[in-house]
């Protein structure tokens, strides 16, 4: 196939193309976005196309790549945090409550709790609650790691049951 009448597939193929792009993005600026992408790349990797073979499918196949490429690389760019504080807040705002007198008063109420553990069930639940993980607290307490994990599943048992005793009813 020469050049030209390679071109002139592409171009008879246009109006077929910008309704399949219209189809993938619901929106007539980036379907035309994706037209001329679409167009660039058949130009550009023209010598890939192997004659005799199905040109249309190859073009909308073209065309189906490069929007998938495009999605995906938007989706990682979307979930990019930039550091700035506003972003920062924004990003946690979801996540944590601001903070109430009660909330105050059952962290520390909490911490009592704690407190009154053996030091083989508190000190492995404090270093899982800061953030370590098992294998971490495994090794700084030179213990197996089911020990570790049992420990701190223990931990929770009594704290509930410590909560349940305290208000008559399941807390945590």
């Amino acid at each position: 196939m020469t050049s030209i009448q390679f071109n002139n597939r592409l171009l008879g193929l246009q109006d077929k193309l910008l309704y399949f792009a219209l189809s993938l993005t619901s929106n007539d600026d980036d379907a035309h976005d994706l037209l001329q992408e679409t167009i660039l790349k058949a130009l550009t990797y023209r010598n890939q196309f192997v004659a005799n073979t199905n040109f249309k499918a190859w073009v909308f196949t073209i065309m189906k790549n490069t929007f998938i490429n495009n999605y995906r690389r938007n989706q990682k760019t979307r979930n990019t945090f930039d550091g700035s504080d506003d972003a920062f807040k924004h990003a946690f705002k979801k996540n944590y409550a601001s903070e109430t007198p009660e909330m105050v008063h059952s962290v520390t109420e909490m911490n009592q709790y704690i407190e009154q553990l053996d030091d083989d069930f508190r000190i492995p639940f404090r270093m899982h609650t800061d953030g370590y993980k098992y294998k971490e607290i495994a090794e700084q307490l030179e213990l197996p790691i089911g020990t570790v994990k049992s420990r701190i599943f223990f931990t929770r048992k009594k704290l509930q049951e410590m909560l349940r005793d305290r208000e008559g009813s399941y807390a945590v």
